[in-house]
């Protein structure tokens, strides 16, 4: 049964009246892409669209990325408002991943190399939406409350560019802070919500393995490298979830190299991996279980170690207020919500599957249930809310994300805000 939304008329006259160009930024974005801290023209296409519509943006200093407030009172967006004005932040991320864009649309990525496959386009147009509706309700005396917009530089770089978004005081005075994520597991008309962990922290990390090199045709004379860096592969990320146990992480190999010959045992070989959690607490041992879990595979061999570590930022956790109000607004905007199967919580992956996730596909199917990723023990099943397959993606519910060294959390929210309708077709 198809349910029709419930949103405020000034929200649904705005959709109607800028949807269109809405969807042209996004696809505009999307053929243009930029990679982490080169987001120089993404960032002036926000900048320009906010000041078209009489808003007052401000670029991070001495880098890309932008804040904007609405009604917050206070003279700069990198500053607390005065007295004790709660200020909900709704946050974006700018930045595309180094990879080709393979699709066969008209506005695929003109830039080899450079691709939006994470989303990010449609993130800073939701939220480039947000803020223009907004100002145009507030504009109206539709709507109160003070909102500060945050369009965060490099978030696919490690540490990244939230740091830099914290350093330059643009969450002083933030009270809330909300956030979306597109997810291709869920169908246009459905919205995912979960209380707790929703996505793992995410570090790097390299190995580097030293022999003294042989030929092939006399393997048992040497230590065969390539066969040791091969067990590192394969016994390493078993090792780390039992070391890590009862707390979940995995290790995930993105790049080898080892030799340039095919008769030459070579005498340096390297891997890179990424490390995820959604436990803060393991997070904070992370390095030294994967450390110990490599020497264990690597040392009995005689090969030698050198290992590398890269701190990321701590997994996102959605407070339980927030969310709540947020499943409340995406419920009136699609419907009922379905909670998911407990079972489907205790058997899924390390990478969570929510954030506020929706969806970025027309659906093929029109299931009422979306599995969650994994849990830590102390978070509750995400929730899926459906409704009948239609060309806008419901937007109008947002989650909160964990911002590293900064007390954004907050269970009071002051205003539910975001987009009902944004199409991303």
């Amino acid at each position: 049964m198809s349910h029709k939304p419930d949103g405020p008329s000034w929200l649904d006259g705005f959709l109607e009246s800028h949807g269109d160009e809405l969807v042209a930024f996004r696809r505009r974005l999307h053929a243009h892409p930029e990679v982490s801290w080169a987001e120089i023209e993404t960032t002036a296409a926000v900048i320009d669209r906010l000041r078209v519509a009489g808003m007052a943006p401000s670029q991070l200093p001495d880098s890309t990325g932008l804040v904007c407030d609405l009604d917050t009172g206070a003279s700069s967006p990198f500053e607390a408002p005065p007295g004790d004005v709660p200020v909900v932040g709704l946050r974006a991320d700018l930045d595309a991943l180094a990879m080709e864009d393979e699709k066969d649309v008209d506005y695929r990525s003109t830039r080899p190399g450079v691709a939006h496959a994470c989303g990010h386009d449609v993130h800073t147009t939701v939220v480039l939406g947000a803020a223009l509706a907004l100002a145009h309700a507030a504009e109206a005396g539709e709507v109160s409350g003070a909102f500060r917009f945050i369009f965060e530089p490099a978030e696919e770089a490690l540490p990244g560019g939230a740091l830099r978004v914290i350093d330059a005081g643009a969450l002083a005075g933030v009270d809330s802070m909300l956030g979306v994520h597109c997810d291709p597991k869920i169908d246009v008309g459905q919205v995912a919500l979960r209380t707790g962990a929703i996505t793992s922290a995410a570090d790097m990390a390299r190995i580097t393995i030293f022999g003294p090199g042989g030929h092939t045709a006399r393997p048992e004379r040497t230590v065969n490298l390539l066969a040791v860096l091969g067990e590192v592969l394969t016994q390493v990320p078993e090792r780390v979830a039992k070391l890590a146990a009862p707390a979940e992480m995995s290790v995930v190999f993105g790049s080898t190299h080892g030799g340039d010959a095919p008769n030459v045992i070579p005498t340096k070989a390297t891997a890179t991996a990424t490390i995820r959690t959604p436990d803060a607490d393991a997070w904070e041992g992370a390095a030294g279980i994967l450390e110990q879990a490599t020497r264990q595979v690597v040392e009995p061999s005689g090969a030698t170690l050198e290992f590398a570590y890269r701190k990321g930022v701590p997994p996102s956790v959605n407070s339980a207020a927030p969310t709540e109000s947020l499943r409340a607004a995406a419920v009136r905007v699609v419907g009922s919500a379905t909670p998911s199967r407990p079972n489907t919580a205790a058997a899924a992956t390390a990478l969570p599957g929510t954030r506020v996730r929706f969806p970025p596909r027309t659906p093929v199917s029109a299931p009422s249930i979306q599995p969650p990723g994994r849990l830590g023990p102390t978070s509750t099943p995400a929730t899926s809310t459906s409704t009948s397959a239609r060309s806008r993606s419901a937007c109008d519910c947002w989650s909160m994300r964990r911002w590293p060294n900064a007390h954004v959390y907050s269970p009071r929210v002051t205003a539910v805000c975001g987009f009902q309708h944004v199409r991303v077709d």
